[in-house]
C-alpha cells in the first residue's frame, strides 16, 4: 500500500510595514501591513506549483486586506 500526502493552499508572506491609510470597512487611520500571497500546490510536505502571486496591503486593526 502506497500514500500520497498532497496539499493545496494559500500562502502569505510579510513583507514589511506599508502606507498610512484609512480603512474602508472599519474608517480607521494605520500604518497598514504588506503582504505577499499566493496558491499552492504541495507534495509531501514540498511546495511543487506557485500560482495567482498578488501583493496586498492589510489593515493591522480589523484585517481587510486591498490589493495594491
Amino acid at each position: 500500500m502506497m500514500f500520497l500526502l498532497f496539499g493545496f493552499g494559500t500562502k502569505r508572506q510579510n513583507l514589511g510595514p506599508g502606507q498610512n491609510r484609512t480603512c474602508p470597512r472599519c474608517h480607521n487611520t494605520t500604518q497598514w501591513l504588506r503582504i505577499r500571497e499566493s496558491k499552492q500546490f504541495t507534495l509531501f510536505f514540498v511546495p511543487v506549483a506557485r500560482w495567482g502571486r498578488r501583493q496586498l496591503e492589510q489593515c493591522g486593526i480589523c484585517g481587510t486586506a486591498v490589493e495594491m
